[in-house]
């Protein structure tokens, strides 16, 4: 039986979903997070030594990092046809995304959570200060480069339906967590191409399915 060790409003939702694309029988285990800090329990560590989520558990085996994991299931299980098949462009597309998301953009959505924090939390004698280096942060660094990056996948999803192509694949999975974070958080809601791909993965059975399965999810 494979288990997800499944942190609430995290990446490992993704998991969820894919293992539900696959109808794969598995159980949860649930984390919260600390309502002040938003950090994992201590807990997690006692599955993982680096304590985050998500990690899953499959035949004695501990997987962690969304991209390792999903690629896993899908080698393991892939029952659907979630992964092009290797030495098409569409398996090239795949591979990219696969790893684009936490490599190149997951990186810049971090960097807004964070100085977006700084700015709020920050001792109310230097406030100011806060906040005006890290509106300068923002302004001179994350905000265009978060720009740029969605602009190439808006522009990549005006030529194709989905991340690897024509058809539906883990890319899409993987890449969920980011294009959802950059429309809660770097204001992407103008973007037609990256909200109506949205809207057509959270319509997919299995990602409601999941929703279901894994409790309250927002970015």
């Amino acid at each position: 039986m494979i288990t997800v060790h499944h942190l609430n409003n995290s990446r490992s939702q993704r998991v969820l979903w894919l293992l539900e694309e696959l109808e794969l029988p598995y159980e949860i285990v649930k984390y919260e997070r600390d309502p002040r800090t938003l950090l994992a329990p201590a807990a997690l560590r006692a599955v993982h030594p680096l304590g985050k989520s998500p990690v899953i558990t499959d035949g004695g085996v501990t997987f962690a990092e969304s991209g390792a994991i999903l690629e896993h299931l899908v080698d393991a299980y892939g029952k659907a046809p979630l992964a092009p098949s290797p030495g098409t462009p569409a398996h090239g597309l795949y591979r990219y995304f696969m790893h684009y998301a936490e490599g190149s953009l997951m990186p810049f959505l971090l960097l807004k959570l964070v100085f977006t924090k700084v700015s709020s939390d920050a001792p109310f004698l230097v406030r100011p200060i806060a906040r005006a280096i890290a509106g300068t942060v923002s302004s001179q660094f994350i905000d265009p480069n978060l720009k740029t990056h969605l602009a190439f996948l808006a522009d990549h999803l005006a030529k194709h339906a989905w991340f690897a192509g024509d058809d539906f694949s883990a890319a899409d999975v993987q890449m969920s967590y980011p294009v959802e974070s950059a429309i809660a958080r770097a204001g992407t809601a103008a973007s037609p191409k990256l909200t109506e791909w949205t809207a057509r993965i959270q319509a997919r059975p299995a990602y409601r399915r999941a929703i279901e399965r894994g409790g309250n999810y927002r970015v």
